[in-house]
């Protein structure tokens, strides 16, 4: 018996090597359960936004089989052109009546902006660079990493939270939290509706968007 035992490779210490595959596998599924995302299989694995009466809204199926790290990647743009958006908006509502920074002489805003001295410009690049910069820092992973530049958020950032609240306005409440979250959402997609609907006005018509419904073009003059 012992000599078909060596000649065999030594059978009796198989069954302990069994039980460590066994005990593998339950330690691998017990980490895999552990690391389930809470949020999957929820539209945009979560992210406020989905509201009545459109609700889980992707026609183009843009969200099929896509990971949660891309759809963040999404939402940190989308928020970021939506704000971009409520300013743009803004500020055609508002340049093309009272300009008393720039010295401009009035008209379409698109026009106004070629139109702006150089050091204004210069001036507009640094304060962008600024900003874009510091939000990168904030949300973006290193990009002197592999396969890093300006592609992928760090594991531990929310899309929009930059931690700018100088007023303090900022819900602790996670409910009032997320219902604040999807007013600013919405409102910077009207207003990028909003700001490309100006543009397109003015392009079509060469006259400010007041004019077109009748209203003066400069009224504190």
């Amino acid at each position: 018996m012992m000599m078909l035992s060596v000649s065999t490779g030594f059978t009796a210490p198989l069954a302990p090597m069994v039980r460590s595959r066994t005990h593998t596998c339950v330690m691998q599924a017990e980490i895999e359960a552990d690391v389930i995302d809470p949020d999957a299989g929820k539209f945009c694995y979560g992210l406020p936004g989905s509201i009545a009466p459109i609700e889980d809204f992707d026609p183009a199926g843009f969200l099929k089989d896509v990971t949660k790290e891309q759809v963040y990647t999404w939402r940190e743009a989308e928020l970021t052109h939506g704000r971009v958006g409520m300013l743009a908006s803004l500020g055609f509502l508002v340049q093309e009546w009272w300009h008393p920074l720039f010295g401009a002489d009035g008209g379409p805003a698109i026009s106004q902006m070629p139109a702006l001295p150089a050091g204004i410009w210069i001036a507009m690049m640094f304060g962008v660079g600024i900003a874009e910069g510091i939000r990168v820092a904030r949300g973006w992973n290193d990009p002197t990493l592999p396969d890093h530049f300006f592609q992928k958020l760090k594991p531990t950032y929310y899309p929009g939270d930059l931690g700018f609240d100088p007023m303090g306005l900022k819900p602790t409440n996670e409910a009032e939290l997320r219902e604040m979250q999807t007013k600013e959402l919405q409102n910077g997609r009207l207003a990028m509706l909003a700001a490309a609907g100006f543009m397109a006005q003015e392009a079509a018509t060469g006259t400010t968007w007041g004019a077109a419904f009748g209203l003066p073009t400069n009224p504190f003059q």
